[in-house]
């Protein structure tokens, strides 16, 4: 069985990407040799409990309420109230997948030693994971500071037995799923449950999620679009490695690499060597430009939520080497709201210049293919409206492409003024995501009837393999048929990466 072994290393993209799309055969593992780290952070809690200081967040009120001291004997009671009071989240709930992964970032945040939780609430997580207890937790309600409160809350109401929770597929009371898989309930002491709640794993997760999709449609997309541009008689000069070496754009040369890994070789391309065409039109010509830019986004992206995968992101925090404990802002996930809005916009592009491609392939003066890729067009409509479809696609996804973080309201009477919407710029993703994988269907529907109407000349070995793999779950349009089975089968083929598997395209993120 694999692992996720939780030590002093940092998580890898490699490592959370396996894990959240094989979660249910992954254990998570803490090594032994960071317990010690754990335990003087809790100790330090301890001591000033001890010694009656006044802290913020281990003995007084929260948010405005921070200047009230609470007594020793309301101290557990009061990370109870903190919990259940802040586990107010509404809307759908979370999938299994995505709150397992919350659940591992939250853990990996906790066992760098400077959340001062104790090693049992850590490891009693860990057994939830383990086991298959996910917490129930609603997507919406958090503004993406002071960390995601209200997510968070609902993660933690399951640990102490409150709350909802799902077990083996099955909604259940959180004491009822603990029960039910072996696991002791957790009473909280000091402090930690605002290290439970505060930190901003649910947006990270998110963000992550976005992340794993954008890396999808990407690659999807250089498919799709090689696709096309054999389907269209495209000129392949404008993937030449000289034309993208001095402009000097790193994405824009690793793209331009990738379609003549794709196009290399084909029989198709050799036929029009000749042909008097000038130039193309931009959606076939500036592909390596346009989703180069795309992907040095995607790059920069990935880069700050890995990072903040790994970060400490709850308040106050305990530095139990000098004893102090330091209430700051780490909670504030600007980082992965503008990283969520620049994969929004990224990922947004990949979908329009595909629409664009699609359009391309139907009109007969450009594509020099069959009116709307059908023939006997007039008695037949061919691709017509599955164009539309692409259209509304991608005009849905320039609305959701609009930054998230350049919002804000105020919440907690102004003492948490100014937020960062992060865990909406991230929810958002999929949505976009799930729009681009409509498009890119549509396309490699359209690019497909286009390269059989080329036959008996071949594309390159490994649109050949793409065009078996479609054509094994989507036949050649012979005439009108019921096309909406059609277009979701190629886009369950896309969301596998079952196209990317065929083309053997080598790794780009």
């Amino acid at each position: 069985m694999p692992t996720i072994n939780i030590n002093a290393d940092e998580l890898t993209y490699e490592e959370l990407k396996s894990f959240y799309q094989s979660y249910q055969d992954y254990d998570v593992v803490i090594d032994s040799s960071i317990f010690e780290q754990i335990n003087e952070s809790t100790a330090c809690v301890e001591a000033i409990v001890e010694n009656d200081q006044t802290v913020y967040g281990i003995n007084t009120g929260f948010g405005l309420l921070a200047s009230k001291k609470i007594p020793a004997n309301e101290l557990k009671a009061l990370q109870r109230s903190l919990v259940l009071s802040h586990a107010c989240g509404v809307g759908d709930l979370l999938d299994h997948a995505t709150v397992a992964l919350i659940m591992v970032l939250k853990v990996q945040s906790l066992t760098r030693g400077f959340s001062g939780i104790r090693l049992s609430v850590v490891q009693t997580l860990i057994e939830m994971i383990n086991t298959g207890v996910y917490p129930a937790i609603p997507a919406k309600g958090s503004v993406g500071a002071s960390g995601d409160l209200a997510p968070l809350a609902h993660l933690a109401c399951t640990l102490i037995g409150e709350g909802k929770a799902v077990y083996r597929g099955e909604l259940m009371s959180s004491e009822a799923a603990l029960s039910h898989a072996g696991i002791d309930k957790v009473e909280l002491g000091p402090k930690e449950g605002l290290a439970l709640l505060n930190g901003t794993n649910v947006s990270t997760a998110l963000a992550m999620e976005g992340l794993f999709c954008a890396e999808n449609c990407l690659i999807n997309g250089m498919i799709t679009g090689s696709m096309t541009v054999e389907a269209a008689l495209g000129s392949y000069v404008p993937f030449d490695e000289r034309i993208h070496a001095i402009r000097g754009h790193k994405g824009q040369q690793d793209v331009a690499a990738s379609y003549r890994e794709l196009l290399a070789h084909s029989e198709i391309n050799d036929s029009h060597a000749n042909c008097d065409r000038v130039q193309d039109p931009y959606s076939l010509r500036c592909q390596p430009q346009v989703m180069g830019a795309c992907l040095d986004h995607i790059r920069y992206a990935a880069n700050t939520i890995i990072t903040e995968a790994n970060a400490v992101s709850d308040n106050p925090l305990v530095f139990a080497e000098s004893g102090d404990i330091l209430s700051g802002g780490n909670f504030h996930a600007e980082p992965i709201a503008m990283a969520a809005d620049t994969l929004a916009v990224a990922m947004s592009e990949i979908g329009a210049i595909a629409e664009r491609r699609i359009s391309l392939l139907l009109d007969k003066h450009l594509s020099n293919l069959p009116p709307f890729l059908i023939e006997n067009s007039g008695v037949n409509s061919g691709f017509m409206i599955a164009q539309v479809t692409a259209a509304a696609l991608a005009s849905e996804n320039k609305s959701l492409a609009h930054p998230a973080s350049v919002d804000s309201l105020p919440t907690s009477a102004n003492q948490e003024d100014h937020v960062s919407m992060a865990t909406f710029a991230a929810r958002r993703l999929g949505d976009i995501a799930d729009n681009i994988l409509g498009i890119l269907a549509i396309e490699a529907m359209c690019a497909a009837q286009g390269i059989d109407f080329r036959s008996p000349l071949k594309s390159s070995e490994p649109l050949q393999a793409v065009m078996k793999t479609l054509r094994s779950k989507v036949p050649f349009y012979e005439e009108d048929r019921y096309m909406a089975d059609d277009i979701e089968k190629t886009k369950q083929l896309l969301a596998k990466g079952e196209l990317i598997k065929s083309a053997k395209i080598s790794p780009i993120l």
